[in-house]
C-alpha cells in the first residue's frame, strides 16, 4: 500500500502545527493498515513455512500409575536357638542358597542326651514300681470283697497305683521333652531361603529362645511394597473389583519393560501424616533379579483405554490459553486445535481435540501461525553415529 504526499517544504523553525498533524496522521492509517493485514501480508509475502508432521493414531492404551517402591522378601526368619549350649559345627557358608530343612548348626548334644538317658531310667524305675502298685490294688480288691480288709486300706491301695500310673505318663513325658531337646540341638532351615552372614561362629555359648544365628530370607517370589496418594483410592478400588490388578516393576537404572506382577494387597487404611495407601504386588523373581531392600519403579495398571487418539510428544506446544498441536489441512494451511493431555505412552502421549489420522506439526512449528501455508518435508534422516542429514525440499534445490 503506497501514500504519496505533495507537501511544500518550510523554513527552518516554521513548522506549524498542521504539517504536525499531517505527519501523526499518515503513521496512524499506516498502523491502522498493518494491523489489519498482517496475516494476508504474511500469507502473501513469506514462503510457506517448512515442517515435519505425524499423523494422529488411535490405539487400545493402558491407564496406569507411575509410583516408587521397595522390594521386600516373602518370608524372613531369624534363627534363634531352642536350647542353650555351645555351637560345636556350622554347615552352611554365608550368603548360600538354602533349602527347607537343610541343617545349618549343631549344638554341643552331649548335655542333652545325658538327659535323655536319665529320663528314660527313671521311667523304667516308675514303671516297675506303678506294676507293683497295681497288683497290690488288685489284690486288696480281693480281699476288700471278702470283707476281710477295711474300705480305706482298699481306697489307699487303688489310689496308690493310679498316682504311680501317673508317674509314669510324667516319666514320658520328659522322655519326650528330653528327644524333642536333643533334636533341637540340630538347627535346620524352616524355609527355602538364601542365608545371610552368620551371626555366631563356632565355639560360642548360645543362650535359648535369646541369640540371634542367621538371618535367612525367601527371595522367590518377592514383594513389592509401594503407596498412592488417597485421591487415586477410588480408581483403584473400583478396578480391583473387576478383577486382579496388574503391576510392571523394573529397577530405576533398567530401561527394559519391567516385570509383571499381581497386586495382591491393599491396607485397610489411609496413613495419617502422608495421606497415602499402602499396597504390595507380588512377583516372580526366580533370577534375582530383584534383592530385598531395593527401590524400583512400579507401574499400577488401572484398566485399558479403547481407541484413544495419540500423537508425538513432539507436537505438543503450551501457549496462554493451555495446550496446543498445529494440525495441516488438506489445503496444507496450519489450524491450531487445543488439547487436553493425557498418559505418556514412550515417545507419544493421549490427547482429546484431534483425530485418528490427523496430520499434526512435529517440528517447524517456530514459523507456523493459524491459517498459514505449509510445505512438508520429510523428516531428518539419521546418517552415522551423531549426525544427521535433512532431505532437500523441491523449493529449496540441491547445493
Amino acid at each position: 500500500m503506497k501514500f504519496i504526499f505533495s507537501v511544500n517544504r518550510l523554513k527552518p523553525g516554521r513548522r506549524t502545527a498542521a504539517g504536525l498533524g499531517l505527519a501523526l496522521s499518515v503513521v496512524a492509517m499506516s498502523a491502522g493498515c498493518n494491523r489489519k493485514d498482517t496475516q494476508a501480508a504474511m500469507a502473501g509475502g513469506m514462503p510457506p513455512a517448512q515442517v515435519v508432521v505425524a499423523n494422529a493414531v488411535a490405539a487400545d492404551v493402558p491407564v496406569y500409575l507411575d509410583e516408587i517402591g521397595k522390594t521386600t522378601a516373602r518370608e524372613l526368619v531369624t534363627l534363634t536357638p531352642q536350647v542353650g549350649g555351645q555351637i560345636k559345627e556350622l554347615h552352611f557358608t554365608d550368603g548360600a542358597e538354602l533349602k527347607q530343612g537343610q541343617l545349618l548348626f549343631t549344638i554341643d548334644p552331649r548335655p542333652f542326651d545325658a538327659a535323655l538317658h536319665q529320663a528314660q531310667a527313671m521311667l523304667a524305675k516308675d514303671k516297675a514300681a506303678a506294676e507293683n502298685a497295681t497288683a497290690f490294688a488288685k489284690r486288696q480288691e480281693r480281699v476288700y470283697k471278702e470283707q476281710s480288709i477295711s474300705a480305706q486300706d482298699y481306697d489307699q491301695a487303688r489310689f496308690t497305683a493310679e498316682a504311680a500310673a501317673a508317674t509314669v505318663k510324667a516319666d514320658e513325658a520328659a522322655i519326650e521333652t528330653a528327644q524333642l531337646n536333643l533334636e533341637y540341638c540340630s538347627i535346620k532351615s524352616p524355609i527355602i531361603g538364601r542365608a545371610g552372614q552368620r551371626l555366631v561362629d563356632p565355639g560360642n555359648v548360645v543362650t535359648a529362645n535369646s541369640t540371634a544365628l542367621l538371618v535367612i530370607q525367601r527371595l522367590d517370589p518377592v514383594y513389592v511394597d509401594f503407596t498412592v496418594n488417597e485421591r487415586d483410592l477410588a480408581a483403584v478400588r473400583e478396578n480391583m473389583a473387576r478383577g486382579t490388578l496388574t503391576t510392571l516393576v523394573k529397577l530405576p537404572t533398567e530401561t527394559i519393560e519391567g516385570r509383571a506382577g499381581d497386586l495382591t494387597f491393599l491396607d485397610n487404611a489411609v496413613q495419617d501424616a502422608s495421606g497415602a495407601i499402602k499396597l504390595r504386588a507380588t512377583i516372580k523373581n526366580d533370577d534375582r533379579r530383584f534383592w530385598p531392600g531395593q527401590f524400583v519403579n512400579v507401574r499400577l495398571l488401572l484398566q485399558i483405554k479403547k481407541d484413544a487418539v495419540l500423537v508425538p510428544n513432539a507436537a505438543i506446544q503450551l501457549g496462554q490459553k493451555g495446550n496446543f498441536v498445529y494440525v495441516v489441512k488438506g489445503d496444507d494451511t496450519a489450524a491450531l486445535a487445543p488439547v487436553t493431555l493425557g498418559q505418556s505412552q514412550g515417545d507419544k502421549i493421549v490427547v482429546d481435540g484431534v483425530n485418528a489420522g490427523d496430520r499434526v506439526i512435529v517440528d517447524g512449528q517456530i514459523l507456523v501461525f493459524p491459517g498459514g501455508k505449509v510445505h512438508v518435508v520429510p523428516p531428518p534422516v539419521v546418517s552415522g553415529a551423531g549426525s544427521t542429514t535433512q532431505v532437500a525440499s523441491d523449493e529449496g534445490g540441491k547445493k
